[in-house]
C-alpha cells in the first residue's frame, strides 16, 4: 500500500514538471529589440520601467508574446514602455475582455 502511494506522489510530480519562474528585466538597461527578443525567446517577462510624468515611481509588469500566455478572459494588448533607444517601445500585455470590450 505504501509503495502505490509513494508511486502515485512520483507520478503526480513528474507530470506537474517544473515551475518555471518569470525572468525580471530593467527594460531602460536594453534595446527596445532586446526587449523584443526577449520577450518573444521567454514568451513572458516582467519588466521594471519609470513611472510616466518624470515621478520617481517605478512600475512593474508582465509582457507577454501573445494571447497564448494569456489566462482564457484576457487577450493581449498592445502597450508601450521606454527603453534605453525609445520612449514608446511595442509590446503586448494580457487584458481583461468583457461585453465592452471583446478585443
Amino acid at each position: 500500500m505504501r509503495s502505490a502511494a509513494l508511486a502515485s506522489i512520483l507520478t503526480a510530480l513528474m507530470i506537474a514538471g517544473p515551475a518555471s519562474a518569470i525572468s525580471r528585466y530593467e527594460s531602460l538597461s536594453k534595446t527596445c529589440a532586446a526587449v523584443q527578443q526577449l520577450i518573444a525567446s521567454e514568451r513572458a517577462v516582467i519588466l521594471r520601467y519609470p513611472a510616466k510624468g518624470g515621478a520617481s515611481l517605478v512600475l512593474y509588469d508582465r509582457f507577454v508574446s501573445g494571447n497564448g500566455q494569456c489566462s482564457v478572459s484576457d487577450y493581449a494588448a498592445r502597450t508601450y514602455v521606454p527603453t534605453r533607444d525609445s520612449p514608446l517601445c511595442p509590446v503586448y500585455n494580457c487584458k481583461p475582455s468583457s461585453v465592452f470590450n471583446p478585443h
